[in-house]
């Protein structure tokens, strides 16, 4: 039986640990689309087409089972259902993240079904968040172990201007 799961966020950038949960979300399912969304309580750097070639780039190594889609408005599990997905995988750090994705996975389960799963970082990614990673990168600090490089890369690039 094919399962799909989606892996939505607004990876803005993608980190090591957001491909972590990736590759591992990978292994239990079927297929994985990651869904690169519109938050519309964060300023992004990366337009949503940049941020998905951006995942793309860090993840061309994981699988052949993961695919790529963009939203910038809808619900997420209206997505989610026209992507075929039963699954949502969130990936989580702490506590606090668990406390703030909790109610959004019952909701998203009232209104549509779909199940969400919890994947947690792995240790050395805990407490790695793309806010810090902006922030490193802002002020001129290595960010290479947070990051892929081409994310690398595009960061400093954005930020330089």
């Amino acid at each position: 039986m094919k399962t799909v799961a989606i892996y939505p966020g607004s990876f803005d950038p993608v980190t090591l640990g957001h491909l972590s949960v990736l590759k591992r979300a990978a292994g239990l399912f079927s297929e994985v689309v990651v869904v690169v969304v519109h938050n519309p309580s964060k300023d992004p750097l990366f337009s949503i087409a940049e941020r998905v070639a951006l995942f793309e780039a860090a993840a061309k190594d994981l699988g052949a089972n993961i695919r790529f889609s963009g939203l910038a408005e809808g619900l997420l599990v209206d997505h989610a259902k026209s992507l075929g997905a039963t699954a949502i995988i969130k990936g989580f750090r702490t506590t606090a993240d668990i406390e703030y994705e909790l109610p959004m996975a019952q909701v998203n389960r009232d209104l549509s079904a779909i199940e969400t799963v919890f994947v947690p970082a792995e240790p050395g990614y805990g407490y790695v968040s793309s806010s810090l990673v902006k922030e490193v990168v802002r002020l001129g600090g290595d960010a290479s172990g947070y990051v892929s490089e081409s994310v690398l890369t595009a960061l400093r690039e954005r930020l330089s201007q």
